[in-house]
This record gives structure tokens, sequence and C-alpha cells, in this order.
């Protein structure tokens, strides 16, 4: 992956825009539904919540003159048509469930970007060659159900159907269950290998997540792929006893021998800069009792790079930490790899066609990798995709104080408009 590079901003080349106003009053109106006394939403996926921002998206979509498809794994599908309708589809999109404690802005922005373009078209009575589509995937924060980013991860085929529809939640619901009963089992095919429509392109629009945009002062990024992902669960046993009559030099503490891992773990990350991620964000320890040394310590490990063979150095490097505190014989750790996602290309073309919508608007821009997964990661593998980055207030998100500026969000919507009508072309 490329480092960040600034891009000096262009002269506007172009009148048409979107209608700032109208796209903030559509995020408001939607962040409503699932509202928070702290100001974020809470909409999990499937849930009567989830069930009612659909149908308000689904509402919306009809006004704007699209048909709407559902899919087997209740993905959603607004289609305006084109003049050719047997051309690819340019579509864009993200996810509206949330996070417990989530914001008004993740995903939603995404969607209602897609949608804002789509009125835009309508007001300014344009038709494009090629259809365009808004989608909004389903259960993309996996915060109920895992696996996480399901519904486009059955769509490029990385899961299959009957895994996503039986997995369930802490309360024993499954996938398909909770679908039939909010109404949204959709009957179309879900998997591009079972005869869902591929893109011809695919963009879309985000909050940055991170604080690179706005620590920079930069209004937009140009995303040109995401960081790889290896996950894990590490387990390290040793063996309890009395904390105070075992000499230190006679225990077998696993919390002491895990933390020399987790160390290990921000050691690998540093050696790989700059765009190497280490994480432990779990810990579990056993029996967690005051004045007995643990004898067993499980925690996750999470490994990200931007390309494979970094991330695979990472890995090895893990494994061979994980082998040499074993060498004594004192300690077993056990190490499961949970997740495996490489990094991410995205299209040079549509890049490009970011990077011009952008100077089109005058904007300044940044190229800039995504450090979390995106629903643009699996479309990636099946068609040409793309993302666009708008700043978020301190680099907030998965938090009820998200924030981001409406002229920012305007601003990524209307590069969004040009890279869209580049791709699908204007009708004569």
């Amino acid at each position: 992956m490329t480092p960040y590079v600034l891009s000096a901003p262009a002269a506007a080349s172009t009148t048409l825009s979107i209608d700032g106003d109208r796209l903030w009053a559509s995020l408001m109106t939607l962040a409503r539904i699932g509202a928070t006394d702290k100001g974020g939403v809470c909409r999990l996926a499937l849930t009567d919540l989830d069930r009612q921002g659909r149908e308000l998206f689904v509402r919306w979509a009809q006004e704007a003159g699209c048909r709407v498809r559902v899919d087997a794994i209740g993905n959603l599908f607004a289609r305006r048509e084109g003049s050719d309708p047997a051309r690819a589809p340019i579509a864009t999109g993200s996810h509206i469930d949330t996070q417990p404690t989530g914001g008004k802005f993740d995903g939603n922005y995404g969607v209602l970007a897609g949608l804002e373009v789509l009125r835009t078209l309508n007001d300014a009575g344009i038709r494009t060659q090629a259809p365009l589509e808004v989608c909004v995937w389903t259960n993309e924060e996996g915060s109920r159900f895992v696996p996480v980013m399901m519904g486009s991860g059955v769509y490029a085929g990385d899961f299959s159907l009957a895994t996503a529809l039986a997995a369930t939640d802490r309360e024993g619901v499954s996938v398909a269950d909770a679908l039939r009963r909010i109404g949204f089992a959709g009957d179309a095919p879900a998997a591009v290998a079972d005869g869902a429509p591929r893109f011809g392109a695919y963009f879309e629009a985000h909050i940055e997540q991170g604080p690179v945009l706005e620590d920079a002062g930069i209004p937009l990024g140009v995303v040109t792929g995401a960081l790889g992902q290896r996950w894990y669960d590490v387990t390290v046993t040793g063996q309890e006893a009395h904390a105070g009559p075992t000499p230190m030099r006679l225990r077998r503490d696993a919390l002491q021998a895990a933390t020399g891992l987790m160390n290990e773990v921000v050691a690998i990350a540093m050696a790989e800069q700059p765009h190497a991620r280490g994480t432990v964000g779990y810990v579990q320890v056993h029996p967690n009792s005051r004045n007995v040394i643990p004898g067993r310590v499980t925690f996750t490990v999470d490994l990200r790079h931007g390309d494979d063979a970094g991330l695979s150095r990472m890995d090895a490097r893990l494994r061979a930490a994980c082998a040499a505190l074993q060498a004594d014989g004192r300690f077993a750790v056990d190490l499961v790899q949970t997740v495996y996602y490489p990094p991410a290309h995205f299209a040079p073309e549509l890049v490009a066609a970011v990077r011009q919508g952008a100077e089109r608007a005058g904007l300044a821009h940044l190229d800039i990798v995504s450090g979390a997964g995106h629903d643009a990661v699996y479309v990636a593998r099946t068609a040409p995709a793309a993302m666009i980055f708008v700043p978020c207030k301190d680099g907030i998100s998965h938090n009820e104080i998200e924030d981001a500026k409406p002229e920012h969000l305007a601003a990524g919507c209307n590069v969004l408009l040009h890279a869209m009508l580049e791709q699908a072309g204007i009708a004569a």
C-alpha cells in the first residue's frame, strides 16, 4: 500500500451538486430510529428497530422512483433504471445496523449519500446510461450475529448463505428466523455465484473512523485499499497456586507469561510501520482471584497490515513468540487463528475517479488506507470498487458521540455523485 499522499485542490468544474441540507435531514431522521439518550443510535441487525430503518429506506427509495429487491440474506438494492438496462449497474451503499452504543453516521452516511445522489439526478432530470443501485448490506457490524459484514460476505461468496442463515444471537435466535420475523427474508439470489447481479463498479462513502483526515485538516480521503487482518484467540496455561507461600522463582504465572506475549503484539506492529496494527482487545484471567496466582489466561490478538507479505511476517513472529514461551516447559500456549482477511486493493480506475471527483469539487484530498473492514472489501472481490472517506470528530466512531460536519458529508456526497456519473454515463 502506498503511504499517505497529499494532493492540492483544483478549481471546481461543474455546477451539479447535491442538496446538503436534505442529506443532513435524512441522516437525522434515520438517527431517530434507535436514538439513545447520549445522542447516538442503537439499532442492532434484524431487530424491530432495524426493520423500521429498512422500511424508511424502502419508502424513500420508492419515492425516488426506484425498484427495491430483497435477497435471501436480507440485503436491499434500490435500482434506478438507466437507458441501457442490460449494462451492469453502478452501485453504492453501506449499512444501517449499528453497534449497541453506535453513532449516527457509521454506515448510515454511505446509504443515504447514495440515496441523495439519486434524488439529485431526479431533480436535475438526468438519466444515466447504466442503471444505478443503492445497497443496504445486512449485519455489517456483527454486534448481534457473527460473522461481521455478513450480507456482503454472502454476496461475495466468502461464506455460504446457509452458514449465515444458521448463525444465532445470544438468545439462540437465528438469522433466518430474525429475517422472517421482521419481514425481510427475500427470495432474490444472495451470492454472485448463485446469480446475484454483478456491479459494473461499486463506491462506498464512509466516515473515516480514525483521526488522520481531521489531523491533516483535509476534507476528503481517497481510499486506495484496506488493511488485511488476522485475528487470533490465545490461551496461556500455567498453574494456579497460593500467592503467599509460592516464591516468585517457582511460579508458573500465566498472566505474567501472557503479558509478555501481549507486549510482543505491540512490538510486532511497531516493526511494520506505517500500515501495521497490533491490538489485544479482550483478556480473561482464571481463576481471577486476588490471592491466587493465575493459572490460565485467554486473550485476543488483532493484527493488521497493508500487504499480505507483511501480514504473514507478523503472523510468523507471533507464532515464534508463542513457541519460545513454551520452550522451557512451564507454560502451554494454544494459538487459534479465527479470522483472515487479505489486504484489499481497490480498483485504480475507480480510485482515480474519486480523485477526479474531488478535484472537480475543488477539494483538497488525501490518499488513505482504511484500517477497518467495510462491505466494499467483500464487494471488491466481485467487481471494481473504491471508497470515499470524510473526517469524523476526533476520529471517534463506534461511540454515541460520533460526529461529522455537514459540509464534509456534503462534500463526500458530491464526489460520490460525480464518480458514479463518470462510470454510468449520461444518456443522450
